[in-house]
């Protein structure tokens, strides 16, 4: 199903942590379109922030036809997004990417920072044996979500006060943390760390990258990955993020 360009409602949003907020979107068609690991792109109304801003899907529901996004303050776009209320409108295009590939396997969900927030709709979505593991910096979010959905979940931190004192890798050392396929979203120290540790043990894994993005349907280049083989399209090897992806098997890409 291809992408649709929508205005939707502000259903809710709240903040959830320092400069972290939860937005609830009615959002028809992209709710009902979307799934795991996707993402949207929402548009500004001030003029002089042109490109979209790209924010994972953290949840979809489609009976409601709604999406929620948590998302991080870090510039005068998601600056502007933070100051939604009740029944305001935004313009929203989606659903775009590839999402997860959902396997009936015993799953590691790895989430790290604002990568934290699209393994709450993965966790929902997989039926299946899995084990969550989120690193966080220092302040925790999503934790009562989390909790909600079937599975064990570990957690590592910066300043080590809460869970294990570390990095995610630490965590699933430290607590034994065992399966047979990753899925995994977060910065890409984070993700090429797991992606060698993956390899070192024979475990598939599926990454979603983060990166900026401007057009967001694979048109400008803007966002592009080294990858092990040629690109249709470019012609390199490269994979263009927000249309090859976001989310690759670890053996497509190489950090």
């Amino acid at each position: 199903m291809s992408a649709t360009k929508i205005t939707a409602r502000v259903v809710r949003q709240d903040q959830i942590a320092t400069d972290i907020y939860s937005l609830i979107l009615e959002a028809g068609a992209v709710a009902v379109n979307a799934k795991a690991g996707q993402f949207v792109s929402l548009y500004c109304k001030e003029g002089s922030n042109l490109l979209p801003r790209p924010i994972s899907l953290c949840e979809i529901d489609k009976d409601k036809g709604t999406i929620r996004l948590v998302y991080r303050v870090v510039g005068k776009g998601t600056e502007e997004f933070s100051k939604l209320k009740e029944n305001d409108k935004i313009d929203v295009m989606g659903p775009l990417g590839n999402g997860f590939n959902l396997k009936a396997k015993r799953a590691i969900l790895i989430g790290g920072g604002i990568g934290i927030p699209p393994m709450l709709e993965l966790a929902k979505e997989l039926k299946c044996e899995k084990n969550i593991v989120l690193g966080f910096r220092d302040e925790t979010f999503l934790l009562n979500d989390f909790n909600r959905i079937d599975g064990d979940v570990y957690i590592a931190s910066e300043d080590g006060k809460t869970g294990v004192q570390g990095t995610v890798l630490d965590a699933i050392r430290e607590y034994d943390v065992k399966g047979d396929i990753i899925y995994a979203c977060g910065p890409t120290p984070m993700l090429k760390a797991i992606r060698e540790y993956a390899f070192e043990n024979y475990m598939e894994a599926q990454l979603s990258l983060e990166e900026k993005m401007a057009c967001g349907i694979g048109a400008c280049l803007a966002c592009v990955c080294n990858s092990t083989d040629v690109d249709d399209h470019s012609h390199v090897k490269n994979k263009r993020i927000c249309k090859d992806g976001p989310v690759f098997d670890a053996g497509e890409v190489d950090f």
